[in-house]
């Protein structure tokens, strides 16, 4: 308790939180490495702190008890210095990183024979094929 107590543990580091997992009767231990968001309540006994991560496309974040006994150890991978106490804004920053990739990014479309590379604002968005359609009239005779 008192290691957890002396961790320096700033908003923006990046950390990997080692949980226990207990499945069919045996403890795993299982990381989750990203970006400390925030950090409540100091070092009291509900303290608290947020980890973001992006996982497949998909942002995930877990809020951390400090004193929790299902951390099994938290490592301070790398220090970033910030100059907020929150970093919420890190949420919508990704999404319109996003956003601006696929803006930049070019598509080939194939336009009545003719092949052409568009950017993706550009697409004309086909209609969906009667494909489904004829297969169940087919069924039917």
């Amino acid at each position: 308790m008192d290691a957890r107590k002396n961790l320096d543990l700033r908003v923006g580091d990046t950390v990997r939180v080692w949980q226990k997992i207990e499945e069919k009767g045996k403890t795993r231990l299982q990381a989750f490495e990203g970006l400390v968001l925030a950090r409540k309540h100091g070092t009291e006994a509900g303290g608290t702190f947020t980890v973001r991560r992006v996982a497949s496309g998909v942002g995930v974040e877990k809020v951390f008890p400090i004193y929790s006994p299902m951390i099994d150890k938290i490592e301070i991978i790398k220090r970033s210095r910030v100059r907020r106490a929150k970093l919420y804004y890190i949420r919508h920053k990704v999404a319109r990183e996003a956003r601006r990739m696929l803006r930049r990014s070019k598509m080939v479309v194939n336009v009545s024979g003719t092949t052409k590379v568009v950017s993706v604002e550009e697409a004309p968005i086909a209609p969906a094929e009667p494909v489904a359609a004829e297969a169940t009239s087919e069924k039917e005779n």
